[in-house]
């Protein structure tokens, strides 16, 4: 999706990117060779093409903040399927709603062929130096609650240059709700084992632990990591969807008309 997306590109918004898919422009080796576009000015071709150039080598780099600047945060969506081997899908359990009032107890990261959790009094600590090896950031409500928490609970962290919300990629086809009720509408995810676990009772668990008992930190850490692991379908769902409201199938537009613009 990222080798047909123009948004990126100076000048170029949601109504002259769907118009240069519907002349049959649907990615940048498109753009390079074509002749006259209708969509854009002839004074506009050179800067453009010196923007599809720079995309090329941004990729070749494997540079994902370059486009993450560049693309509206809502359309980063686009580079999952380019940098799905680099992207961390990341949920944290807290003991409080806010980093002031509690802490991060577990964390787990989803990426890069595995799962690894990070557990407080133990490796916890680990784990901004852990994120600086991804390209992308997958939460679920991620942008007002991790991130926030884990900046302040972590002085300096840093966490991946390009971040997707999920809770707002999927509130755009329609699914609105906490994680586990879009799961189970969809009938996506497993929590096997963890059956009718939630923040609440994360909570308890991690005084369980702290009274000395083990299996119930074994119980918190399988369903943090069953929060984690099941964000990567649904993104998978999110991505085939929205492109496929933007692309058809073929690769060209739906019903031969400009596609719509996203709603904001």
């Amino acid at each position: 999706m990222i080798r047909s997306t123009f948004l990126h590109l100076p000048g170029v918004g949601p109504a002259t990117e769907a118009e240069l898919w519907h002349e049959g422009i649907l990615d940048w080796a498109d753009l390079l060779v074509a002749g006259e576009v209708r969509a854009l000015p002839s004074r506009a071709r050179a800067p453009l093409e010196r923007a599809v150039r720079g995309s090329e080598e941004a990729l070749r780099r494997r540079d994902a903040s370059w486009f993450g600047s560049r693309l509206p945060d809502r359309e980063h969506w686009r580079l999952y399927p380019e940098f799905a081997g680099e992207t961390a899908f990341l949920d944290i359990e807290t003991t409080a709603l806010s980093p002031y009032e509690g802490i991060v107890t577990v964390t787990s990261v989803h990426g890069a062929g595995r799962t690894r959790s990070f557990v407080a009094g133990e490796d916890l600590g680990e784990l901004p130096a852990y994120l600086r090896g991804f390209a992308l950031l997958v939460t679920f409500n991620g942008s007002r609650f991790d991130v926030p928490f884990l900046k302040t609970s972590f002085p300096g962290f840093v966490p991946p240059p390009v971040h997707i919300d999920l809770r707002f990629l999927l509130y755009r086809l329609g699914l609105a709700g906490g994680l586990k009720r879009i799961e189970a509408v969809l009938g996506l995810g497993d929590r096997t084992g963890v059956e009718g676990v939630d923040g609440l009772e994360a909570v308890r668990l991690w005084q369980e632990h702290r009274r000395g008992n083990r299996q119930a930190l074994e119980r918190l850490v399988r369903y943090n990591r069953a929060d984690t692991v099941n964000l990567q379908p649904l993104l998978e769902l999110a991505v085939r969807e929205l492109t496929g409201r933007l692309l058809g199938a073929g690769g060209s537009p739906r019903g031969g008309t400009p596609p719509a613009s996203p709603a904001p």
